[in-house]
């Protein structure tokens, strides 16, 4: 039921080295929407009890659960990653499923992590949540609404899109003048494959990871075949798995079961 486009939320917990006391030392992030439901995350900097003393504890919390009617119920898969903010280094991830409903609407964990200085930068704690609602049982908080699309250039996309498409095509005039494709729903299928692979290669390299990379290559690779013009995206993709070489080797060489794409970034790279 999720919408990959809005799972994931950012929160940077300013001048975290203020707080001193557990319990009672608490804060909110702003609402954010994530599967047409409103949610926020809660933190105890200094720990939710003197059980938990400087440990992060952190919450997803259905912020409107009081205004719900009667029965209300949301099952979400989500996760939260606490970002290394030395460059090339790994942020601590921590995954979670859970059903929240009118007796339970926050769930995390009372031990996130011990905060140090590899996880605070300018004295600041950066947290993303991602966020995939699975079944929402009551209203909805954002109300689906019927899908408009306009036409760009032949490609029929949303709304929402329209300034993103507009502006990739200003860009590179030529980039879907090979496309063999007529069937308008396959016509959108394609080139919301472009933006989001677009999108990914313009995160920061250190913040990909090596199955990240691969889906990315598998993307090109499928559009490049649909006729699209993407040589600037090959050299991103390029510049952005040339250091990773013996990382992916060491993966593959782990792994029960190699996986195709992984394999064909390697070649790729290479």
């Amino acid at each position: 039921m999720g919408n990959g486009a809005d799972k994931k939320f950012t929160w940077v917990i300013k001048n975290f080295s203020s707080f001193t006391s557990y319990g009672y030392e608490r804060v909110y992030s702003d609402i954010f929407v994530a599967g047409r439901c409103k949610w926020r995350l809660l933190a105890y900097p200094k720990g939710y009890s003197s059980s938990y003393v400087d440990y992060l504890s952190l919450y997803l919390v259905v912020p409107n659960h009081e205004s719900l009617p009667s029965g209300w119920r949301r099952h979400a898969k989500f996760s939260f990653a606490i970002v290394n903010q030395n460059p090339g280094e790994v942020s601590h991830l921590r995954e979670s499923q859970y059903v929240f409903g009118q007796k339970n609407h926050r769930a995390g964990s009372h031990t996130m992590i011990r905060p140090n200085k590899d996880f605070l930068l300018n004295n600041e704690l950066k947290i993303v949540a991602d966020v995939d609602v699975l079944e929402v049982v009551g209203n909805l908080d954002i109300p689906v609404e019927t899908t408009k699309f306009v036409d760009v250039n032949g490609f029929q996309v949303l709304a929402s899109q329209v300034e993103s498409v507009n502006s990739l095509f200003k860009k590179h005039p030529n980039i879907a003048s090979n496309v063999r494709a007529k069937n308008p729903r396959l016509r959108t299928t394609y080139l919301n494959f472009l933006l989001s692979l677009t999108e990914i290669l313009c995160e920061s390299h250190e913040e990909l990871s090596n199955s990240d990379l691969a889906d990315a290559y598998s993307s090109l690779t499928y559009l490049t075949k649909a006729g699209f013009k993407l040589d600037l995206l090959e050299k991103a993709l390029k510049e952005a798995g040339e250091t990773r070489i013996q990382d992916i080797e060491e993966e593959l060489a782990n792994l029960t079961q190699k996986r195709a794409d992984m394999d064909a970034l390697l070649k790729f790279l290479k």
